[in-house]
């Protein structure tokens, strides 16, 4: 809601679109705790670098996935459609995606998805 008050122009979460959502994630990527190998970094694609590198920190998929999972739930769940839910958007997932797999590249960790059993 910070982000929202905070927003120039003001937004409110009706007129939120999924570009809204992911501008929201990236603004989200200057508190991460993540590195991410940029391309030039001699560490890209390598789990467990020998030497610190200036490569940003940024938000880990993951933490990225789980939070828009509670805000797609909670606008639901506090009377907004599904289908204009912003958090469920189609660019959202589609962005998730290219975070997930430009993390797994550059940290050099394989993302399998888990086997439902």
């Amino acid at each position: 809601m910070q982000y929202l008050k905070n927003h120039k122009p003001p937004l409110t979460l009706a007129r939120c679109s999924g570009a809204h959502v992911i501008e929201f994630l990236k603004y989200l990527d200057q508190f991460g705790k993540t590195k991410v190998h940029i391309t030039g970094c001699p560490y890209f694609g390598h789990p467990n670098p020998p030497a610190p590198c200036s490569c940003p920190l940024k938000q880990a998929w993951g933490s990225l996935d789980a939070l828009i999972g509670r805000l797609r739930a909670a606008y639901e769940e506090n009377g907004g459609r599904p289908e204009s839910n912003p958090f469920a958007a189609r660019a959202v997932r589609i962005y998730l995606r290219e975070v997930r797999e430009g993390q797994a590249k550059a940290r050099g960790i394989p993302y399998e998805k888990k086997k439902r059993k």
